[in-house]
């Protein structure tokens, strides 16, 4: 499974470093090619000389060596391999990855690849347990970062619990896992469909200045199309005002209001599937209002408010382009699964992944999410996740739902 596969190993500092020797050997065994860059925490525990004399070539450790640059910069190193896996992954290197810090050859190939990554953290336990790491780790797992351990048991710090690194063989057999992953049918199932998806919210006007709108931060709706995409669907995203980037590989319509996002989504058919994320905001100003609203002595102004278009409802009511597969979102703040199942029933999708966003989840605008998936016959319970695996999750349930392409 590893026969010619190039893997990036970055060798962050602490004792656990000792282990990528013995990392190196067990890849290379199975037919992987390795380069390795190390940081300078990593060469106080590890030398450049052992890691090179395993890896059969230079241990990277400078970023401003003009040999190394000339000879192989940081950009082909982080672009050259098929894999990058960090390991160690320290609690500072998990840190500058997620807040795209480059200060060194190590963190600035991170940013600059284009590439998997992967980590295996190894650090004290009440490093790893620190809300700062666990924050961290929960970006990098939303920017759809890999991760294998840690591990739990005794620390080299004398004291027992979780942050041990994962073990070698844990390590490699989580490397196979993912190549084998990527080899199954090409890992594109979706190769010649089409997918639309809407995320984020919509503002409605209520003058210049003025909106309506609600705390949707539209990253589900963007890990979704992500994941659609990378199982080869061509995917179109129409997304409400949010600050997140495109998405790789989606053809991102970037709309404001109810109304533009519905007028792109007709204009993105036909599809085979469409997944309504988006927030939308249930209601707009009757009338436009050009000018700024005045307060008038304290008085509030009487907003005179009119139904916007339901496009779920809309989608899965099309008569001659209907997506073969029409999935709604509901985020609910009581009564999650019922609720989830009348609004199925009354927009007439084939399914609602229900999520429950009550104050005390906290989850509204997060970085994870706890959903149900209501069909017409069944309702899944899924585990709480990030919301890049549950993109993952639902978007090889919409892949073995529509099956082979029909050519």
């Amino acid at each position: 499974m590893l026969q010619d596969k190039r893997v990036l190993l970055i060798v962050g500092g602490g004792i656990a470093a000792y282990k990528a020797l013995d990392l190196i050997r067990r890849l290379r065994e199975r037919g992987a090619r390795v380069r390795a860059i190390m940081t300078r925490a990593g060469t106080e525990f590890v030398t450049p000389l052992s890691v090179a004399s395993l890896t059969g070539e230079k241990a990277y450790t400078d970023l401003f060596s003009l040999t190394d640059e000339a000879e192989m910069g940081h950009i082909r190193l982080s672009r050259e391999a098929d894999l990058v896996l960090v390991a160690p992954a320290t609690a500072d290197l998990m840190a500058s990855m997620a807040h795209g810090i480059a200060r060194d050859l190590a963190t600035t190939a991170l940013l600059a690849t284009d590439k998997p990554v992967m980590i295996a953290p190894s650090m004290n336990v009440q490093m790893w347990l620190h809300p700062a790491t666990q924050r961290n780790l929960r970006i990098l797992e939303g920017d759809g970062i890999l991760r294998v351990g840690p591990g739990s048991g005794d620390l080299a710090c004398g004291e027992s619990g979780d942050g041990r690194l994962a073990e070698v063989m844990d390590i490699v057999a989580a490397v196979e896992t993912f190549f084998s992953a990527r080899s199954k049918a090409g890992d594109q199932p979706l190769a010649g469909r089409r997918a639309l998806v809407t995320a984020g919210p919509t503002h409605e006007a209520i003058d210049p200045v003025r909106y309506i709108a609600n705390r949707s931060s539209g990253k589900q709706g963007y890990a979704i199309a992500q994941a659609l995409a990378a199982l080869g669907a061509e995917t179109t995203l129409v997304s409400g005002p949010t600050v997140l980037p495109d998405p790789d590989r989606v053809f991102t319509v970037r709309v404001e209001s109810a109304r533009e996002m519905l007028a792109a989504c007709e204009a993105a058919l036909p599809a085979d599937v469409a997944v309504c994320v988006a927030a939308v905001a249930d209601w707009r100003m009757a009338d436009d209002t050009r000018q700024k609203i005045k307060k008038n002595s304290g008085a509030p102004p009487a907003l005179k408010l009119v139904e916007n278009p339901d496009i779920l409802a809309g989608l899965s009511a099309r008569a001659n382009d209907r997506p073969r597969l029409v999935v709604g979102f509901a985020a609910e703040t009581q009564n999650v699964v019922a609720y989830a199942q009348a609004k199925r029933a009354k927009k007439h999708c084939d399914w609602i992944v229900a999520n429950d966003v009550s104050p005390a989840t906290g989850i509204m605008g997060g970085d994870d999410n706890t959903v149900h998936l209501v069909t017409a016959d069944t309702v899944e319970d899924w585990p709480p996740a990030s919301k890049s695996a549950v993109a993952e999750r639902l978007a090889r349930r919409i892949a073995d739902h529509l099956g082979e392409p029909t050519v």
